[in-house]
């Protein structure tokens, strides 16, 4: 695969990404140690996450919004710019005031910068179509992306934790604000090419703004949700996403160390091991991925069922298993399979929708997938209680498969020219 098909801001949006991907872990690992040390309360910790997750739910509801208004590199830039000033006043705020801060003001704070985030992740999906020259680049940017979100995440936890450890909670904070700002300046370099549709859609839309505002509002608020309900192949990956999401959450740290200590009979060290090795089978996965971009072609849907398949079997597999190194070796195998399905799902998306409607497709699934997410987290831990730590795991394996027959009984969206095009209609 030909590199020119990825463009100089495409890779400006890489760099800018890996950088926010990488402040993100980092202040979340410090904030994390802060509220522990100051509460001893892994409730307390819990909050976090789940503060986060429904701050950027919020935003993705409002993203079409600004989506409307303001170019997506101009909302990427508005927010890092805005999380890295705020970062700014939550490291000053905590290094005056030490063990005197205010969780409540610590927790707004996080809250304003996850809603700040919230449009960040649709915003970079939408983009990297816009900034490729060729639709078979497309493949390779989403294996890009994911790799660096791989490595990011594999060597991030490590890191941080060595760094919270050196330099203290509220040092981590103001090295957090500085990459927020490295992240910022680099999306100066992201500039989406000149389409003539996509302005002349504003303009008719400021034109609606003028005679039914009101209207306006609300239909761009739910254009997105009606795009997905009334386009099969957008509505069949979101059920399938929905289902799969909905077992996803048994890689949370507690389910995970839970499964370690019970079904494997290992201690906590075996927990960091299970997770270091998906995430290096992730890494492996996405540099797969791009290895056989060429071979993978247009065959977005058959890749991305062979890779739940095999992300379905290993799961139970794995969930069956009571060798700590099989089960790494399950993990580590599992990682490109789940990569496959993930990398291949999102370029089916983004190959499906027009330009000038997929960053509210994309908001509208976001804020979908954060709603399923928190609903999953409560509801698995409700049913490891009655079915156990292995069942449950059998049943996210279950889910996985439901979600593949989802997508085989509905084959003929993802085949027929009609279905594939009907979006443009």
């Amino acid at each position: 695969m030909k590199s020119s098909y990825l463009t100089r801001p495409f890779y400006f949006l890489w760099t800018t990404q890996t950088a926010a991907n990488a402040a993100d872990v980092l202040y979340i690992m410090a904030l994390t140690v802060l509220v522990l040390d100051r509460t001893n309360s892994l409730v307390s910790a819990a909050l976090l996450p789940l503060m986060r997750s429904g701050a950027q739910m919020l935003s993705s509801l409002i993203a079409p919004l600004l989506i409307q208004r303001f170019k997506l590199s101009n909302l990427l830039l508005l927010s890092q710019a805005g999380q890295f000033l705020l970062f700014i006043c939550l490291a000053v705020y905590m290094q005056l005031n030490g063990e005197a801060a205010s969780l409540v003001l610590v927790f707004s704070l996080v809250f304003v910068m996850s809603f700040l985030d919230g449009w960040t992740t649709p915003a970079r999906n939408a983009l990297i179509p816009r900034l490729v020259t060729h639709e078979q680049g497309l493949l390779k940017a989403n294996g890009l992306m994911s790799v660096s979100d791989q490595i990011v995440q594999f060597a991030g936890w490590g890191l941080s934790g060595v760094v919270v450890a050196f330099l203290g909670a509220s040092p981590t904070l103001l090295l957090t604000a500085m990459i927020y700002g490295l992240a910022a300046v680099f999306t100066l370099g992201i500039r989406e090419p000149m389409n003539p549709e996509l302005e002349g859609s504003r303009l008719d839309t400021s034109s609606e703004k003028i005679t039914a505002a009101g209207t306006s509002k609300w239909h761009t608020l739910t254009e997105g949700w009606k795009m997905i309900w009334k386009t099969p192949r957008l509505r069949v990956l979101t059920v399938m996403d929905m289902i799969d999401m909905l077992g996803g959450s048994i890689w949370v740290g507690a389910f995970t160390l839970a499964f370690v200590q019970v079904a494997l009979g290992q201690g906590e060290e075996w927990w960091g091991f299970i997770n270091a090795a998906y995430f290096a089978g992730t890494i492996g996965g996405g540099l797969l991925v791009l290895a056989l971009a060429r071979i993978i072609g247009n065959r977005y849907f058959v890749v991305m069922m062979i890779g739940m398949a095999g992300y379905g079997i290993l799961t139970a597999f794995y969930a069956i298993n009571t060798q700590p190194f099989i089960a790494l070796i399950f993990v580590m195998v599992m990682g490109p399979f789940a990569e496959l399905s993930m990398i291949n799902r999102r370029t089916l998306i983004q190959s499906s929708v027009i330009n000038r409607l997929l960053p509210k497709v994309l908001s509208a699934q976001a804020s979908l997938m954060h709603l399923v997410f928190c609903i999953s987290l409560l509801g698995m831990a409700w049913l490891a209680e009655y079915i156990g730590i292995v069942n449950l795991y059998l049943f996210a394996a279950g889910l996985t498969i439901l979600a593949i027959f989802v997508g085989l009984l509905n084959y003929r969206a993802f085949r027929d020219k009609a279905a594939q095009d009907g979006i443009i209609s």
